[in-house]
């Protein structure tokens, strides 16, 4: 088949309506402008001599736009540097569509602009899946309220503000009481009734300066700048009548709701956005207590001060541990049914100043209270991707907090680190505690798929301790399930821990997920869990965590029994 050239302008022409973009030619004297391509249509008129002339051009641009294109096109006439806009034109019906236009300037022998050539491309869709983008980045999606990370940095400003200025503010965690209950009785359709219908009536009964977030499934955040002790009672009072006073209606009937109020006061209270929320969650949790709607206040007992006066002075051990490198892992193998290691887990350990080795449950629980939790999870992260890079032949696996579960910050960094290293993702295992995922389950899910859809394995830990269901695990679409260790101690001695056991494998099973079996002590317990199914294994009796780099020293196919270095 023979290629017959075509004349070079009606190629021009032909991919210009192919591309749907439009050439222009501009004679700056004289106004005239020339058009090639589908301009009537990009422009939706009949007839391009409505903008033959640049003033006519001009009143189509939006009046918001005008300017910037000016600016651009002055800057472009005065220093001949680039000259790129993006603007919306306006459309017959009063509509707008967004252009990108990009061109360059003719000058004469004396350096004077006298013609200028333009290309315009549609890029309306570009811009509204841009808008999208940013609108999921900032703002819940059902409810249209800011999202958790974005109310954390209204908080952010407003304590920063109320540290400057000396006033006071407050900060609710506003609980829907037993959605779940809604959710089971009418279906997933009336719950989202329920807390699309609670988040506008917080509308209504706040103030036009406070902030709505919604921070969870059953969870809102509120902002209350420039706000007294007394007025956060009364505040709290309003949204607590303003809730269960009528019934919200729903597909499946009208449903009566309440609400249960925690609130924490700043800067008395707390001097962060971390420190603001986590106490208010606290006092949200006593409300719940207390018998559900109602609101409690956080007031911190002498003994509370004590514990958070030496929390902050492990916090600040911790950090100075993390500068001086002295945040190691230890290694514990987790073993198939031969006794092969199929990865090693990567439990985190302090070495103190004075050598004694320090496990993560005595610093842990400090440093996400004083929100440093993300720094050492950002940190555990990049220590385990180097770790496996290191030595190709293993998986390791490593364990997130549940603030960094729903972290999009820090699952981007993943995305940075690993987008490009698929054969280091292979051998990841990153795992997620269950009650963590439930918390924010649509969140969670969205976090599972970007660490699937890069390689890595992601695990459930703790499985059993919170109140997953079929649509939850369904929903979460994780590798593997890891039951909870409450289950496996004293399991040859407690026929209620088997049959629980039995139930949660069950469960697993019926997904095609696998199961591993943490807190294996002795080899009566593991003969048990291999005869229920159970695929792998964790604990005292394949091996202690260690230090050292086990793999480099150990057969990975008999470790039953070995009593490694804690």
């Amino acid at each position: 088949m023979s290629f017959e050239r075509t004349d070079t302008l009606t190629n021009l022409l032909a991919a210009l309506t192919a591309a749907g973009d439009v050439a222009y030619e501009w004679d700056l004297g004289s106004d005239l402008i020339a058009w090639t391509g589908p301009a009537a249509e990009l422009f939706r008129i009949t007839d391009v001599k409505a903008i033959s002339h640049g003033r006519l051009f001009s009143q189509r641009i939006s009046g918001e736009d005008l300017i910037i294109r000016q600016e651009r096109l002055d800057s472009h006439f005065g220093d001949g540097g680039p000259y790129e806009c993006e603007y919306r034109i306006v459309v017959p019906g009063g509509t707008t569509a967004w252009v990108q236009d990009r061109g360059g300037v003719e000058r004469d022998a004396a350096g004077r602009p006298f013609r200028f050539f333009g290309i315009l491309r549609p890029i309306t869709n570009r811009k509204a899946q841009e808008q999208k983008l940013q609108q999921l980045a900032n703002f819940d999606e059902l409810t249209g309220h800011f999202n958790k990370t974005r109310l954390r940095e209204a908080l952010d400003h407003v304590v920063a503000y109320s540290q400057r200025t000396g006033t006071c503010g407050a900060y609710l965690a506003v609980g829907i009481d037993k959605l779940t209950s809604v959710n089971e009785a009418f279906g997933y359709e009336a719950a989202d009734a329920v807390i699309i219908e609670v988040g506008r009536r917080l509308d209504r009964c706040l103030r036009f300066s406070d902030t709505i977030g919604r921070v969870s499934g059953d969870r809102f955040g509120i902002v209350l700048g420039s706000c007294p002790e007394a007025n956060v009672h009364t505040a709290a009072e309003k949204i607590l009548a303003a809730i269960s006073r009528v019934p919200i209606p729903t597909a499946g009937g009208p449903v009566y709701v309440t609400v249960s109020i925690g609130g924490a006061t700043f800067p008395e209270q707390a001097k962060t956005a971390y420190e603001v929320m986590a106490r208010a969650e606290s006092a949200l949790a006593e409300a719940k207590r207390a018998g559900r709607d109602c609101f409690s206040l956080y007031h911190a007992s002498e003994e509370t001060r004590r514990q958070q006066r030496v929390g902050m002075a492990l916090g600040d051990r911790v950090q100075r541990a993390l500068k001086q490198d002295r945040l190691v892992f230890a290694f514990q193998p987790v073993v198939g049914s031969t006794g092969a290691v199929d990865y090693y887990e990567c439990l985190l350990r302090m070495i103190g100043e004075d050598g004694r080795v320090i496990s993560a449950g005595e610093f842990v629980p400090a440093i996400e209270q004083f929100g440093f939790i993300r720094l050492i999870d950002r940190y555990v992260l990049e220590r385990a991707i180097a770790e496996a890079a290191a030595h190709p032949t293993v998986t390791l696996g490593f364990n997130i907090s549940g603030l960094t579960a729903t972290d999009r910050s820090w699952l981007r960094a993943v995305v940075a680190l690993l987008r490009d290293r698929p054969e280091v993702a292979r051998r990841l295992v990153v795992e997620i505690t269950e009650t963590a995922a439930l918390y924010d389950i649509d969140e969670s899910a969205r976090f599972v798929e970007t660490l699937r859809e890069l390689g890595c394995r992601v695990a459930l830990d703790d499985f059993g301790a919170g109140f997953t269901s079929l649509r939850h695990l369904q929903k979460l679409a994780v590798d593997t399930v890891k039951i909870d260790g409450s289950f496996v101690r004293n399991l040859a001695e407690s026929h209620d821990n088997l049959v629980f056991l039995r139930h949660l494998a069950g469960l697993a099973n019926g997904f095609g997920l696998t199961t591993v079996a943490e807190c294996v002590e002795t080899a009566h317990e593991a003969a048990i869990l291999r005869a229920e199914g159970i695929q792998y294994l964790q604990g005292y009796y394949f091996g202690r965590p260690s230090l050292e780099r086990v793999w480099l020293t150990e057969p990975a196919t008999s470790l039953a029994g070995t009593a490694l270095i804690a």
